[in-house]
């Protein structure tokens, strides 16, 4: 649409994405923003990613509405009253909440914020936090529940809502409400129309922004639209709020009925976008109210939009076909469309001033002058400023100076700039044309707030102006206007040299520093030393040679500016400046600074220096520390070591860390051998290092300087850590030596670490008065033996009391043992037993004593520690022991005693009496079991035995002695033997002793577990049968069954008959198990205890009898017998029990009856199975009606319908159908039609509406009328195709055309009846049938597509009206198949030309010649996409339309290569070349040299000379020596010309000079001489003239090529020939010529005078200090410093420095950077000064 303000297209389609039809509407489709689309559809959400080529996502959720978060993943979910939060990004479900009320609209209004809209009320639902949604307001009535809510919006500010919808309008049409809400004041506002939005806009003449709310007005009573623009939510204190008059809105009659259904905002243009619902959309300016546009862009109707803040565009999608469409502002088209349509040039005026768009200029400027010449300067002001560039001229400023000032009134120019700056930012002219009075004013402040602002346009004139009167702001101006060179001349002004290197850098900027340095070395230092560092710090490496600046500053004898910059030249520690390095530390170690050298090493920052240099200079400077940092070489170090007592003690200890073992024992050795003085050092040095020196080479250097109390204070301060055994041997004996004895006490009892021998033998030796050291040693090394008899020996017996008492008591045995190998007194042994006391190991005392028979001496001291309470066991045992050998009362001290071990004491006692170790064994409690069995077999102790069974009831112990030995050799036979007899004393005797139950059990289960039946059985009997306290007990009776069911089943019908007690529902499970199938003894448990008198509960009875069944039919399978016992007992549950029986069995009509007697519906599923299998449907109903008495199931209404279908009982089916049911009459009426139960189905599907399968059984039954008539109620695809074709094949062609066209509203089936009519042969009833949907309402283009196919097939002659009236409704390519297929070539032409595929047209018009037409030719041969087409067309031309090729050629004139035209040409022959000669003169102006040459080819053969010259003057693309070759030798003269003009232009003089002169064209040598300003040909030429005597020519060859011929060449050709005459006029312009020359030269040359000269030096040297005392800067070479000489007296020694300098330089100097200095100092390379 081009001239229109609005552009729109077509972006995407929804459907072609797969998005179903029905999911395209409101509710299931949303679209927020640009992002995303999101479609709900019945199984799954599809995702359309618009940033990322419209990707689509589909996701498996069920929900019915989702709707994706504007700015960020946040996916929202609804179903029913559940909403939900989802982060796609993180798949994490961010919050859920469960609604009071249905949701019947919801939007996001932010990018945080849901809106929710129920039924009564608005609710909020942030997406920050986890808080429920907030209700904001309640609906008004007039937008009620029967309101449908299209619309919800929320200003800027968040403090007003505007919530829209429709409804039904009483007189007709659609109404629209809407309901305006202040958050604020919690008041509502209804409003009538349809749709609105905030917006917020810049108003002329305000600073805050106005927040509007643009809405459309329809009300009920007037038939009008109308647009209003207000304000809301502006304080009444700032003013009045903006409001606009309604405007009205342009309707088209043709769309009275039609309503809005959006407004969108374009806050990039301020316009807003309304669409109805007829698809219209009108252009508003919001600024104004006006109506800028209106058009209609689709036929059907926009459902959502929104808008896209990036550009302004508005995207909308169309219900149902999906059709995602964008609409935007065309800006250049708007302002011309407002003047030339609109014809409102102040709406032009007020848009394109705001919106900064073409169109108004001229509108601009009448307007301009208008106010102007109407004196309103200020409106004009405003004018110019809302003009954009339009009228902001210097032009315009001209015209405000120009204006005189009114008296009182400020000049009219202040009001213009004020009036700029108040609405835009001034240009450059703008701003220098301000700045100008301000500053002559003397208020550069207002500069400075302008340019804070952004108000000015900064450049480098702008600064000029501003520099004299504030250099800080100029600077500023600088900066942003990128003036590098004036940005760092007001850095130096400024002084912050410290800067200009950085800015420099970053910008680029390269300048000639080293003169800038020289210039600052002796005027500012401390500057220059900014500077050079700022040089030396650069991105990028230095900008300076360090060596060369860092002389220059020490020439000046600079040293504190040297080390400065050296330092932070030097900073990067890099290998390459290791000799500066070394000469920065010099330079201060020499000249008088070592601080500032001992300063620089202490920080570590330089590394790389020459460290034995340096190293000699701090020793001679006195610092030994630095000195000895720097040596590595060990005579170095001890000669700096030498005065150690002035070094810093740690430092010396530090020092240590960095040498190796051999250097630092070297050191030690040579420090301690100067004196004591050093020994504290030394210590302190061994202490730290005796890890890394070695302890033992330590304790030499010591021991060899006997410094006994060095090496006691060093292995003091390391004992504790060493686990060198030396270090502790050392240490013990240096304290022992110093006597330390504590000290040698301490290690040797904590220390684990020496060599106990050795410290052992070392103590022993010793003989120390204190003999505590040894002691710690042998007690804890185990050496007791030793010292006891160190002790003993050395009459220390006070020593070995005080050991055994206080050091270690727990080695008493040891100590009484050697005294007892020693002969020692008995009383001291008994002594030192008494004093030790309960402290003493009873155990190892006891044994020693017995080794050595001296047990009964310990008795005294075991009496008193068992009179102390002593319970050791030991102590007891030893007792024992003693008691039995002396006999006194050893049963009593076995049976009393509780402390002693059996296991000690029995051993002990079974050698002398059995009786005893009996006792004693028994006492253990069954820890001596294995002994006490043992030893009561061994001597016949079996009543014993069997009484400690007994009691024991240990079914472990019991094993051991029941278990048979099977081995079968005499010791398996005498065990046999002891076990029988064991056996017999329990029956016998122990048993029937004991009144314990559980000792009887024990037994009792002793005896099964040892697999003794029939003795278990025998011992039973005994306790149950023949009376006793247990003949009662249930688990003995259940025990005696069980038994006899294991081991004689004979007996176990007479235990039943006989015991009462006894489970009988696990017996009999016993019974009827596959182990014994006892199965006759199980019914009569059941039997026996389903009587009264057994069980008196009836539910317990009737249970019996139940299982008393199942035994019958589930273990004997004895089902007469079963039927009889529930014949006799007549229980439901036993009918139950063996209907279920019997259906197993597969009686399924005895099962029926067993059911109902038991009137048990339970097994209807199984029992209709059955029934169905057997087909016993007669039967089955009694059943059915009995199972739906207590239940109501689907199955059994289900199966009971399907009885009656399966007896033709179709009156009680209707019956039952039409009364309450559960029945799935949907699967059983499938059922009996796939069964052929058409009459059956046809009731069924009658009842439940189900027209398809009803229509398929009017089918079946041949009713093809009622067949319609249920396929026109079903409305489906698929019945209606089934009908039809079933009519078809009846002939029923008008029902079959009835539901046909039904069938072709949809593509997908057009096919299929093509196919079926086809199939059958009614070609004319098919046709008829598409030519009838021709005329449908949802008539589609596969309808019209298949119809012209037909055409092509059986009518051919309206195959082409067809195409032309339908053509939009088509599917070209298959209808142009079908054309061609049929050989219908002129519509096949008119199709490919209507859908533009015009190479496929020419194809078919030059392949057929029946096709061919030349006007549709040319039409279709210059919109061809192939461009070979165009060239095929040349060549179809040539062969078959020659005399057409001219028209053609103009046609493809701007579309072909003409070169390769041409080259057609050529191939085709010389005629063609004729015909195409009208053609190539044409498109010459392209100057090709194909054509070119073409053409020139043409003009020789035809003889055109004159065209020929043209074509060569006019295009000189082409070979031009070729043709001039060819031309030489020309019949005719003025080809032959033409040769030596072609010639002539390509500069080939002497070919050009031959010609002409073989033809005498003397002119033509003359000009093309004087053309070539070649001196030599032009010499030959004049000696050819003279050779033939042409005087004439001659002269006018001097005349020509005056400039150009030397004069002596002359003289000597006029004086040889004779032309004296003919030579002199271009002798005497020649001397005028020179005199000329020469009296130039001398006024150029002239010396100016002696003041000026003075005058010109002064200044050229003044200028060297800088522009106006500015230091100067520039671009060229740099200015070389003077030399400067040392000081006298002695200074710093520089030699250093001239080894690493550069051979050219020379000390003193700066190096000469960028290229060295210009000629004259403060001249730039091109001659001007800076």
């Amino acid at each position: 649409m081009a001239g229109v303000p609005v552009v729109f297209s077509e972006v995407l389609n929804l459907q072609q994405l797969g998005i179903p039809e029905t999911s395209i509407k409101h509710g299931l489709t949303t679209m927020e923003s640009d992002k995303w689309i999101v479609s709900v559809e019945p199984t799954q959400v599809s995702l359309i990613d618009l940033q990322n080529q419209a990707a689509v996502t589909r996701r498996p959720i069920k929900a019915e509405a989702a709707v994706m978060n504007p700015s960020s993943n946040i996916l929202a979910l609804r179903s029913g009253k559940m909403i939900q939060m989802f982060n796609l990004d993180t798949k994490q479900k961010l919050k859920s909440h469960d609604m009071d009320s249905p949701i019947v609209f919801w939007k996001w209004t932010s990018a945080n914020n849901l809106a929710l809209v129920t039924g009564t009320s608005v609710h909020h639902w942030s997406a920050s936090d986890q808080a429920a949604p907030a209700k904001m307001f309640d609906r008004h009535p007039t937008i009620g529940p029967n309101t449908q809510i299209i619309n919800y919006q929320v200003s800027p500010d968040s403090k007003w809502c505007l919530l829209g919808g429709i409804s039904a309008n009483p007189a007709g049409g659609v109404a629209g409400n809407m309901q305006l809400y202040s958050v604020e004041k919690k008041v509502s506002q209804p409003l009538q129309g349809h749709a609105g939005a905030f917006h917020s806009i810049k108003l002329t003449g305000r600073e805050d922004r106005a927040q509007v709310l643009v809405f459309h007005e329809k009300k009920a009573d007037d038939p009008g639209h109308k647009l209003f623009v207000m304000e809301v939510g502006r304080d009444p204190s700032k003013g009045a709020p903006f409001r606009l008059q309604p405007t009205v809105i342009p309707v088209p009659p043709e769309a009275a009925a039609d309503f809005p259904v959006s407004l969108v905002i374009d806050a990039k243009d301020d316009v807003a976008f309304l669409l109805s619902k007829m698809g219209f959309v009108y252009l508003f300016d919001i600024a104004s109210g006006k109506t800028m546009f209106r058009t209609r862009i689709t036929q059907e109707t926009v459902f959502v939009t929104c808008p896209q803040s990036s550009t302004g565009m508005v995207f909308g999608i169309t219900v149902r076909t999906g059709k995602v469409l964008r609409i935007g502002l065309n800006g250049q088209n708007l302002v011309p469309y407002i003047v030339n349509t609109l014809r409102d040039n102040d709406l032009a005026i007020k848009v394109a001033g705001r919106l900064g768009l073409p169109g108004a200029e001229h509108l601009y400027t009448q307007e301009f002058e208008r106010l102007i010449g109407a004196g309103q300067v200020k409106e004009a002001a405003v004018l110019v400023a809302n003009s954009g560039s339009a009228l902001r001229t210097p032009a315009t400023i001209a015209r405000f100076q120009q204006i005189p000032a009114q008296p009182g009134a400020p000049q009219p120019v202040f009001q213009y700039f004020s009036t700029l700056l108040e609405n835009v930012k001034l240009n450059e002219q703008e701003s220098i044309e301000l700045a100008k009075p301000v500053l002559q004013q003397g208020r550069p402040q207002l500069m400075e707030k302008w340019l804070k602002d952004d108000k000015l346009h900064c450049s480098e004139a702008l600064g000029d102006l501003i520099m004299p009167h504030d250099t800080a702001m100029a600077l500023s101006v600088y900066l942003r206007s990128e003036c590098h060179a004036k940005a760092i001349q007001c850095f130096v002004q400024r002084g912050e040299y410290d800067k200009i290197v950085p800015y420099s850098t970053s910008v680029g900027y390269s300048m000639d520093y080293s003169s800038m340095l020289s210039q600052l070395l002796f005027n500012n230092p401390q500057g220059a030393l900014d500077l050079a560092k700022g040089l030396v710090s650069a991105e990028g490496g230095p900008l300076i040679d360090i060596q060369a600046t860092a002389e220059a500053f020490l020439s000046s004898n600079r040293v504190q500016e040297t080390t400065a910059f050296l330092l932070e030249a030097l900073k990067d520690n890099k290998q390459e400046h290791a000799y500066l390095q070394t000469k920065l530390l010099e330079i201060n170690l020499i000249g008088g600074a070592p601080q500032v050298a001992d300063a620089i090493m202490q920080n570590g920052i330089l590394t790389h220096y020459d460290r034995a240099h340096v190293g000699k200079l701090c020793e001679r400077a006195g610092m030994w520390q630095r000195a000895a940092e720097h040596y590595t070489d060990i005579n170095d170090i001890k000669r700096v070591f030498k005065n150690s007592h002035q070094m810093n003690p740690e430092f010396v200890v530090t020092y240590f860390s960095k040498l190796n073992q051999e250097q630092s024992i070297a050191l030690l050795k040579d420090m301690m051998s100067r004196g004591p003085a050093n020994m504290q050092v030394c210590v302190e040095v061994a202490k730290k290092y005796h890890e890394e020196l070695g302890a033992g080479e330590l304790v030499k250097v010591f021991e060899s300087h006997k410094a006994t109390e060095g090496l006691y204070y060093f292995l003091g301060a390391v004992v504790n850590f060493s686990e060198d055994p030396i270090v502790h041997l050392k240490y013990i004996q240096s304290a022992c030596m110093l006597g330390q004895f504590k000290e040698a006490e301490r290690v040797c009892r904590d220390s684990n670490m020496y060599n106990p021998e050795e410290v052992k033998d070392y103590l022993k030796n010793a003989k120390l008065p204190d003999p505590r050291p040894l002691i710690h040693v042998c007690d804890r090394f185990d050496f007791v033996d030793e010292l006891t008899e160190y002790l003993y020996l050395n009459s220390l017996l006070q020593y070995v009391e005080v050991y055994v008492t206080k050091v270690s008591p727990a080695k008493t045995p040891q100590v009484v043992g050697k005294l007892f190998d020693l002969g020692a007194n008995q009383d001291f042994i008994k002594r030192i037993l008494m004093a030790v006391g309960t402290a003493c190991p009873v155990d190892d005392m006891v044994e020693i004593a017995e080794t050595r028979n001296r047990l009964r001496m310990l008795q005294p001291w075991l009496e008193a520690r068992v009179a102390t309470g002593s319970t050791e066991a030991g102590t007891h045992n030893a007792l024992g022991k003693i008691y039995i050998q002396m006999n006194k009362d050893p049963k009593a001290f076995l049976t009393n005693n509780m402390f002693y071990e059996p296991k000690v004491l029995g051993p002990f006692c079974e050698s002398l009496d059995p009786s005893l170790a009996f006792v004693a064994y028994k006492k253990g409690a069954g820890e001596c079991d294995e002994e006490l069995i043992k030893i009561s077999f061994s001597h016949g102790l079996y009543r014993d035995l069997a009484r400690y069974l007994v009691e024991r009831q240990d079914l472990e112990l019991w094993a051991k002695v029941l278990t048979k030995d099977e081995s079968g050799d005499e010791a398996a036979m005498e065990k046999e033997t002891q076990r029988r007899a064991l056996i017999d004393q329990v029956v016998e005797w122990a048993l029937p002793e004991s009144t314990s139950a559980d000792e009887v059990s024990c037994t009792v289960k002793a005896f099964m577990a040892a697999d003794l039946p029939g003795e278990l059985i025998t011992l039973l009997e005994r306790i149950i049968l023949q009376g006793s306290d247990f003949s009662d007990n249930k688990n003995l009776q259940n025990l005696l069954i069980l038994t006899a069911i294991r081991a004689d089943h004979t007996k176990v019908a007479s235990y039943i008959d006989q015991l009462d007690n006894f489970d009988a529902k696990d017996i009999a499970l016993i019974c009827v198990s596959e182990s014994h199938m006892l199965y006759e003894e199980a019914y009569s448990i059941y039997n026996k205890f389903a009587k009264p008198e057994f069980t008196q509960d009836k539910e317990e009875q009737v249970e019996m009898q139940v299982l008393a069944i199942g035994v019958l039919v589930d273990y004997a399978k004895d089902l007469d017998r079963a039927k009889g016992y529930a014949t006799q007992v007549d229980e439901k549950p036993v009918w139950s029990k063996l209907g279920k029986s019997q259906l197993e069995e597969k009686m399924a009509a005895e099962a029926i009856i067993s059911f109902i007697n038991a009137e048990d519906p339970s097994e209807y599923v199984k029992m209709c199975d059955e029934a169905n299998e057997a087909e016993i449907y007669t039967e089955i109903i009694p059943y059915l009606k009995m199972a739906r008495k207590s239940l109501q199931e689907n199955l059994l209404d289900t199966e009971l319908i399907y009885a009656y279908a399966k007896t033709n009982n179709l009156t009680d089916l209707e019956v039952f159908v039409n009364g309450p049911n559960v029945a799935n009459i949907q699967n059983i009426g499938d059922r009996c039609f796939s069964e052929g139960l058409y009459h059956a189905a046809k009731i069924l599907f009658t009842n439940i509406n189900n027209n398809s399968k009803l229509a398929m059984c009017h089918i079946s039954l041949e009713e093809y009328r009622d067949a319609v008539s249920a396929a026109t109620k079903a409305n489906n695809v698929s019945t209606w195709k089934q009908v039809c074709f079933a009519c078809l094949r009846a002939e029923e062609f008008r029902l079959a055309a009835t539901c046909g066209l039904e069938v072709i509203k949809y593509p997908d089936h057009l096919d299929e009846v093509v196919t079926y009519y086809s199939d059958l042969g009614h070609f004319d009833h098919l046709i008829s049938l598409f030519e009838q949907g021709l005329g449908l309402e949802d008539g589609h283009i596969g309808i019209f597509t298949e119809l012209g196919i037909l055409y092509t097939k059986h009518v051919p002659e309206k195959v082409m009206e067809h195409c032309k009236v339908f053509f939009t409704k088509l599917n070209v390519s298959k209808v142009v198949r079908a054309c061609e297929r049929a050989r219908l070539w002129a519509p096949a032409v008119y199709l490919y030309m209507a859908d533009k595929q015009f190479d496929n047209a020419v194809k078919v018009m030059s392949e057929r010649a029946t096709a061919f037409d030349n006007d549709l030719f040319l039409d279709s041969i210059a919109k061809v996409r192939n461009a070979e087409i165009m060239y095929k067309a040349v060549n179809f031309y040539l062969t078959m339309h020659p005399m057409l090729f001219t028209r053609l050629m103009e046609v493809l004139e701007e579309h072909v290569d003409h070169s390769r035209v041409v080259n057609q040409l050529k191939r085709t022959g010389d005629w063609a070349l004729q015909i195409g000669q009208a053609y190539m003169k044409s498109v010459q102006k392209a100057d090709l040299s194909a054509v070119n040459e073409a053409l020139n080819e043409l003009y020789v053969e035809d003889e055109d000379y004159e065209s020929l010259k043209k074509s060569i003057d006019k295009f000189k693309n082409f070979n031009m020596i070729g043709l001039a070759s060819k031309l030489a030798t020309h019949e005719l003269l003025e080809f032959r010309r033409i040769s030596a003009y072609v010639y002539r232009c390509n500069s080939k003089w002497s070919q050009s000079i031959e010609l002409s002169k073989n033809d005498r064209m003397w002119k033509d040598c003359i000009d093309t001489a004087n053309e070539s300003t070649d001196a030599e040909i032009i010499e030959n030429l004049l000696r050819f003239f003279c050779e033939t005597s042409e005087k004439e020519c001659f002269c006018a060859t001097l005349y020509t090529c005056f400039s150009h011929v030397r004069p002596d060449v002359a003289l000597e050709l006029g004086w040889l020939n004779g032309y004296q005459h003919f030579i002199m006029p271009f002798l005497v312009q020649n001397m005028r010529q020179t005199f000329d020359r020469l009296k130039a030269l001398e006024d150029r040359t002239k010396p100016p005078k002696d003041q000026d000269n003075v005058d010109e030096v002064a200044q050229t040297y003044g200028q060297l200090g800088g522009f106006n005392n500015m230091l100067m800067l520039e671009n060229g070479g740099g200015m070389g410093m003077p030399g400067m000489g040392m000081p006298l007296g002695g200074g710093i020694d520089m030699s250093g420095f001239q080894q690493g300098m550069p051979p050219q330089m020379q000390p003193g100097m700066m190096p000469q950077m960028n290229g060295g200095m210009p000629p004259n100092p403060g001249m730039m390379p091109n001659g001007g000064m800076y």
